[in-house]
């Protein structure tokens, strides 16, 4: 539709409505912040996940470090015990050697057969006339009961009797069964004829045969 102006005055402009800045500005301000606070929580939000992954691996590492010094700490346990053993046969053997309670022979004989015995050890002996008492502890009653046969077959004693065994309580890390052995010093024999030889006569010497008187 057209329109015709009969006045013949120029039509004033539109004028637009001046924007209103200062209502708008403190959104502007509300939004950065929001913005802000975001940025900052995502910072303390990764360095919080780093740092909790750091400590993940710690402790990863921590563990696996124990898990090694347990095995570590067994396997020193398990030397210990064997110190303790080969500990106490030597003192053992250093005490019958510094006490001398019998001859150097019974010493051997007793250490020999000490030394062939698995898992015992002695922890004293005396001797008394021909009976010694030997005082020791095992890890087993079979190790005992192998020690008894091995005193029997030595030759060397005879009347080998256990006196007394029982479990030590005292010593709880490590099964061991106290003992007490009796036995004789079998008496010593004489010397072995030499195959072949014969006999030595117990009698007098034979009366030598008269010769027949002669005729005169």
């Amino acid at each position: 539709m057209i329109r015709i102006n009969l006045l013949g005055q120029a039509r004033p402009k539109a004028t637009r409505r001046p924007v209103d800045t200062g209502a708008a500005l403190p959104l502007v301000f509300i939004g950065a912040g929001v913005v802000l606070g975001l940025l900052v929580l995502f910072y303390f939000y990764h360095s919080w996940q780093t740092q909790l992954e750091g400590e993940k691996k710690r402790i990863q590492q921590l563990q696996a470090q124990k898990t090694d010094l347990e095995n570590i700490k067994q396997q020193v346990d398990s030397f210990e015990k064997q110190k303790q053993v080969l500990q106490q046969r030597v003192s053992t053997i250093e005490q019958l050697q510094r006490d001398r309670t019998g001859g150097q022979e019974l010493l051997d004989q007793v250490a020999n057969t000490v030394s062939r015995a698995e898992n015992l050890w002695l922890i004293s002996m005396t001797k008394k006339g021909s009976t010694i008492t030997l005082d020791g502890a095992a890890a087993s009653l079979n190790s005992v009961a192998n020690f008894i046969t091995a005193l029997k077959r030595s030759g060397y004693f005879q009347k080998v009797e256990i006196k007394d065994s029982k479990q030590d309580e005292k010593n709880t890390n490590v099964q061991t069964f106290l003992f007490t052995i009796n036995a004789d010093i079998a008496p010593a024999t004489g010397p072995v004829a030499a195959p072949g030889a014969k006999p030595a006569s117990t009698g007098g010497a034979a009366p030598a045969a008269s010769a027949p008187a002669k005729k005169g």
